[in-house]
């Protein structure tokens, strides 16, 4: 399966789901969704996923929905009234872990944005844990700072901080002491869906991103090991 880049039907049918945000009507677009959505996200994937081998050839790019394609149906439990996702997610990851607690390299898209991002994006219970103790250390927490200012200077994004206090036991007095308040480490960039998008340049554009990336996705996977996540991703 060649992959061409993301057409711009794609961005169209997405469009048209916020005005007709229900199953029946995604029921009755099936075919576009498969030929507009699906099929360029799964070309995709296997395309990305050759390229990010030669960064970890045990990546994990799996093109099937749930695996490296996000369902496009939200939690029926909260969003009676939405069902449908406006946004396209791919995930491409390494580990043995859940997908979404493992470090990955992310992609979502929708008729406005498209957002690139490498690392964690949100710290469940134990993973949370489990990094406050690993940046402890002192070597992980400088070697941690020092590659999120090269990627702040590279002209990346991280988040902000999540939590206002410091957890306990953790010294609010250090020089990178900020990195406590994390909630999830990650880096990003965003850009509009442009012609690059449309094309099978966006694999280049990606993949460069994801480069210059890779020493934080090395760090969170490190990370990563020190811990079982798979008991409360879903809490």
């Amino acid at each position: 399966m060649s992959f061409n880049g993301f057409p711009k039907e794609g961005l169209q049918f997405l469009s048209q789901i916020i005005t007709n945000n229900s199953k029946a009507w995604l029921d009755a677009h099936k075919e576009e969704y498969e030929h507009f959505i699906i099929t360029p996200n799964k070309a995709y994937v296997e395309e990305m996923g050759e390229h990010l081998q030669i960064l970890v050839p045990t990546i994990h790019a799996e093109p099937k929905t749930n695996r490296s394609l996000f369902r496009i149906y939200r939690d029926a439990r909260f969003h009676l009234s939405d069902p449908i996702k406006t946004r396209i997610g791919i995930i491409m990851w390494q580990g043995s872990g859940h997908r979404m607690q493992s470090s990955s390299f992310y992609m979502h898209y929708d008729p406005h944005e498209v957002f690139v991002a490498a690392g964690i994006r949100n710290f469940k219970p134990t993973l949370l844990k489990a990094y406050r103790e690993y940046i402890q250390n002192d070597a992980h927490r400088q070697s941690l700072h020092t590659i999120l200012e090269a990627l702040k200077a590279k002209g990346y994004l991280i988040p902000e901080p999540k939590y206002k206090k410091f957890p306990r036991g953790c010294d609010g007095h250090d020089e990178h002491s900020y990195l406590y308040k994390m909630g999830a480490i990650y880096a990003y960039t965003t850009f509009p869906p442009d012609d690059t998008f449309h094309s099978e340049a966006i694999i280049d554009r990606n993949f460069k991103i994801y480069e210059d990336m890779f020493d934080l996705q090395q760090w969170v996977y490190e990370l990563t090991l020190t811990c079982d996540t798979e008991a409360d991703v879903f809490r």
